[in-house]
């Protein structure tokens, strides 16, 4: 089931979308591969654990892997302007997730303000027309346009923290 909250934070800012039905799919590749579309246009959510209690989002595209070099010296010189004391970003364990985030693991949808999580965007995203996003169920997608995906962003920190897979 798509996550009320989600439809709702998007139909509050008046944005367009499309939802889109396919098979159960657990990766952003995956899902990419089922929904005939090219893998730079899947956002791949990553929740990113920043302190015991504090998590991030990382953003980047289906068909690349997350650099964890260049994504902590993005997330420390972050931290560093907003006072925080952080430790090394390290993905977030499934029970921190089942506890603290909405919808199925590996389905968070990328949209930070829901959680209050900040959003780190990899650069690469934007290059893109059309941008699918996980709904919080693993059979559904969301469709925005790349215009209405930065709507929807609101304040983000934006880099380059991907390498090949």
């Amino acid at each position: 089931m798509i996550l009320k909250k989600l439809l709702k934070f998007l139909d509050d800012l008046k944005i367009k979308y499309e939802i889109v039905e396919h098979k159960t799919v657990y990766t952003a590749l995956d899902s990419a591969e089922t929904q005939h579309i090219k893998p730079q246009e899947t956002v791949k959510t990553l929740v990113m654990k920043i302190t015991p209690s504090k998590a991030v989002l990382a953003l980047i595209p289906a068909n690349k892997n997350l650099d964890k070099m260049k994504f902590k010296k993005i997330v420390s010189g972050w931290a560093k302007k907003e006072n925080l004391k952080i430790k090394p970003p390290e993905f977030a364990k499934e029970v921190w997730m089942k506890k603290n985030i909405q919808g199925k693991i590996g389905a968070t949808p990328c949209f930070g303000s829901i959680f209050n999580f900040p959003v780190f965007v990899d650069r690469s995203l934007f290059r893109a027309k059309n941008l699918f996003v996980n709904s919080g169920d693993y059979n559904y997608s969301v469709k925005l346009s790349l215009k209405n995906f930065e709507k929807t962003l609101g304040e983000v920190i934006k880099g380059s923290f991907t390498k090949k897979k």
